[in-house]
């Protein structure tokens, strides 16, 4: 059988879903990777890189950091180190109640030059979330920090997705928001990681009415619509709304257990539900569980 031609940068990216500069990072800064070169300098990779690429990812998604990585890769599967994660999100609240925008910036740029943004959004951004909600229940200055937060958040991830836009093409997944919320961060990040991930993406941030949903879907064709649904929805009204939108549809979110009865009920075609950001971006890939029935 004839061995597999080395592959560019761009079609390992595609391939493994980390991005060009995530890979000249391992490479550069912790030699994981050893491309071959052309006469012109420009990397190759084998079928022994590939597996390289998809070991790092195994690691990683087993809570080790990339500087432990390397060590690690020789070694047979045990217990995972405890990675940096935890001292990587406790830097990115002291920078959040400092206030300090370019210490949340630096540090975030720093993880996302060397983590795939999935692995960024489950070992880091997620639980990030999880404890400034714990922080912000009984946290005097919770206001002041929470509006700061937001305020850089949806700035940075928003920058991100358009840039990562500008080079996609192809029907977009319309993110809609149907919580009572003004600003919810997580509906960000199924954006960055959607658009990260290669699927282009449009937002609309705050909620809308049904029939304004059904309009934007008229007009955008999106490949599937993304409903982010908070702690208590209208059943009623949504299912009107739903039944006026054809294609692919994904509602969920953290709160998506309060509701998986009522959606259930609906027996709608090609209806998906999903509890993480993660879960979201496997279903739009096809490879998850068939549509709710």
């Amino acid at each position: 059988m004839q061995s597999e031609a080395p592959m560019p940068i761009g079609e390992l990216a595609r391939r493994t879903g980390v991005n060009p500069v995530t890979l000249r990072a391992w490479e550069r800064r912790y030699g994981l990777l050893k491309p071959q070169r052309t006469a012109k300098g420009h990397r190759l990779y084998g079928r022994d890189q590939v597996e390289r690429v998809e070991a790092i990812l195994a690691w990683l998604e087993r809570g080790a950091s990339v500087g432990q990585v390397r060590e690690l890769l020789d070694k047979p599967p045990g217990v995972a180190p405890q990675g940096d994660w935890q001292t990587r999100q406790q830097q990115l609240i002291e920078a959040i109640a400092n206030l300090s925008q370019r210490s949340l910036d630096q540090q975030l740029n720093q993880a996302m030059a060397l983590y795939p943004a999935i692995t960024l959004c489950e070992k880091l951004l997620l639980p990030l979330l999880d404890s400034l909600g714990q922080r912000w229940c009984n946290y005097f200055n919770a206001r002041l920090e929470q509006v700061f937060f937001h305020t850089w958040l949806r700035s940075k991830l928003g920058a991100r997705v358009y840039h990562d836009n500008q080079s996609l093409h192809g029907p977009a997944v319309l993110l809609a928001e149907d919580s009572e919320h003004a600003f919810d961060p997580s509906l960000w990040l199924y954006a960055w990681l959607l658009s990260s991930s290669g699927i282009p993406v449009e937002v609309l941030e705050n909620p809308v009415s049904g029939v304004e949903l059904q309009r934007a879907v008229t007009a955008l064709q999106p490949r599937a619509l993304l409903l982010h649904l908070g702690p208590r929805i209208d059943g009623r009204a949504l299912l009107r709304t739903l039944q006026g939108i054809a294609g692919t549809k994904l509602l969920g979110g953290a709160t998506i257990s309060l509701h998986q009865a009522q959606l259930h009920g609906f027996g709608l075609p090609e209806l998906f539900l999903f509890d993480t950001p993660q879960a979201a971006l496997r279903t739009l890939q096809g490879n998850d569980r068939p549509p709710v029935e």
